[in-house]
């Protein structure tokens, strides 16, 4: 196989090289661990005009070398391609970006209220500091608890703070809860969704510069943890500025994560299905680029149906699946992509059951559609989506919501998702976050949590693992397909754009306990460095 590749990277440096392609740049004495086809290891890339020309030994790929082409000595250094989130939710959260304390992979309850006052000190008096999500009580080992309105007044005396424990709690200062005209919550804990959704109305708007600045502090936050590109599901509060703040950042040539997006709205009732199926003709994907693009509708259909992970069960009346059907039908008409929301059992063979009558009256085999989420999934449920050609997106919310899933589902959670049975099952499926409001946002938390099986903090709630091999193939190339980029990004070969990262530890070597410590030197898109550790 080695002598194969070498034959490839000669390949492809000669004919570069006799049309004249010296390289840009060229990476050598590295273990590039490409992600292609064969998951082939190779010593060396050369990059020209954002993209591969070459990848193979050292020798062969140098032939590209001018007189202008700048070398990078990796020393030895792993390189892995960029990573993929196929399933979150950062243009929401870019909003709020620079008011946000995260608590991603914190496991000391004191260093989390610790960061919340340093926050607090950098902040003018008056300014919100908040927690949006991200964190449970659970991954905490010296306390697992929440914040009291005490201990937040102390660390935060000038500013309203609050946090938001999923979509269930939020835990104030005094300070946030006059803001929020709750001053009667002694303690400081506010219960139900409706406090959580008062909390981000509080926050007030955000300017249309600050609101592109934040975008470019999330991508470079995003591009350290070593993110190149991502797809977007909307989720309850997205409001056409998020995408358009986006679409600011993209006009002025700033974007260093690829980001794209699915429509996302949460009709109710049968007058707004009639509404929305009324909007579908609307919907142009594919207008964009490469940085920037609508692919679909997602992530829910008929939002009554939106099932949570941490109820016993779902109910699924026939009329609302009807609507429910009636949507995707719409979207099938219109051949346009969907994601969809799908955790506990009932919704899964329900939105199965739906998506066959569709595809009898319009067949939905080449527009991608996609199950995210499939916690309960089995296996019966993988082959009736292996027969429509429908995906699967699974994601890293027992990283912090394990403990509490253990509550609800007791002995289950240990199979939820079953990883294994999905990766053996030939349904096509990446690995995603769901960020930032359930889950961290760290890619390597997620790549060390499908291979560990622990959450945050060590308990152990998952025992259908994959390999590391696995994970990563499941985090980049897998991943490309659901942005409709598989062509251009997801692994290291000639001809895709140099989306890739240099890493301070070999991903294949460390100890499985270490890969949720592994962090990127460097981090390239396009074969343009845009993150560096330590500047």
């Amino acid at each position: 196989m080695l002598r194969i590749a070498a034959v490839i990277a000669l390949v492809w440096s000669a004919a570069a090289a006799a049309a004249g392609q010296n390289a840009d740049l060229l990476l050598v004495n590295g273990k590039i661990i490409t992600v292609d086809e064969r998951f082939r290891i190779v010593n060396a890339l050369a990059i020209k005009d954002e993209r591969i020309v070459a990848a193979g030994g050292n020798e062969a790929v140098q032939k590209l070398k001018g007189a202008g082409t700048r070398v990078i000595d990796l020393k030895g250094r792993t390189v892995i391609p960029g990573l993929i989130d196929n399933h979150a939710h950062y243009m929401r959260a870019a909003e709020y970006w620079h008011r946000e304390v995260r608590l991603d992979g914190v496991t000391s309850h004191k260093r989390a209220l610790a960061m919340i006052g340093e926050k607090a000190k950098a902040s003018a008096p008056g300014e919100w500091v908040v927690v949006l999500g991200g964190w449970s009580e659970e991954q905490f080992t010296d306390e697992p608890r929440g914040f009291t309105r005490k201990e937040l007044d102390a660390v935060a005396p000038n500013n309203p703070a609050a946090l938001q424990l999923f979509y269930f709690r939020v835990y104030a200062n005094s300070l946030a809860l006059k803001a929020m005209d709750k001053e009667e919550a002694a303690d400081g804990a506010l219960q139900g969704g409706a406090n959580v959704g008062l909390l981000r109305a509080k926050l007030g708007q955000v300017a249309r510069e600050k609101a592109a600045e934040n975008v470019r502090l999330i991508m470079h936050d995003l591009n350290g943890m070593g993110i190149t590109a991502f797809q977007d599901q909307g989720g309850t509060g997205v409001k056409p500025e998020h995408m358009q703040a986006f679409r600011d950042v993209h006009d002025a040539k700033q974007m260093t994560v690829r980001s794209f997006w699915n429509y996302y709205e949460e009709p109710k009732t049968a007058a707004d299905v009639d509404a929305a199926i009324g909007r579908m003709a609307e919907l142009k994907p594919f207008q964009g680029d490469d940085w920037f693009d609508l692919t679909g509708w997602g992530e829910t259909l008929f939002f009554p149906l939106h099932d949570a992970l941490l109820n016993k069960t779902a109910n699924v009346p026939p009329e609302s699946l009807a609507l429910w059907q009636k949507l995707g039908l719409g979207l099938a008409q219109h051949s346009i992509h969907l994601n969809v929301h799908a955790q506990l059992k009932p919704s899964i063979k329900a939105f199965l059951q739906a998506m066959e009558a569709i595809n009898r009256e319009r067949p939905i085999r080449g527009l991608r559609w996609t199950l995210s989420h499939l916690d309960q999934v089995d296996a019966d449920d993988l082959a009736r989506m292996r027969r429509l050609n429908v995906y699967a997106q699974i994601h890293s919310r027992p990283t912090i919501q394990g403990g509490l899933m253990m509550k609800v589902h007791g002995e289950e959670t240990y199979h939820m998702p079953p990883l294994r049975l999905i990766q053996d099952s030939g349904v096509p499926w990446g690995l995603g976050s769901d960020a930032t409001a359930v889950t961290p946002s760290n890619p390597f938390y997620t790549l060390w949590w499908a291979v560990t099986g622990n959450m945050i903090g060590g308990k152990h709630v998952l025992r259908e693992t994959i390999t590391r091999e696995e994970a990563l193939i499941a985090h980049t190339r897998s991943n490309a397909v659901f942005l409709f980029q598989e062509a251009n990004i997801g692994s290291l070969a000639p001809g895709k754009y140099a989306d890739l990262l240099v890493l301070d530890r070999d991903y294949l070597k460390v100890p499985a306990s270490e890969i949720k410590d592994i962090r990127p030197l460097m981090t390239m898109v396009g074969g343009k460095i845009v993150y560096e550790a330590g500047k």
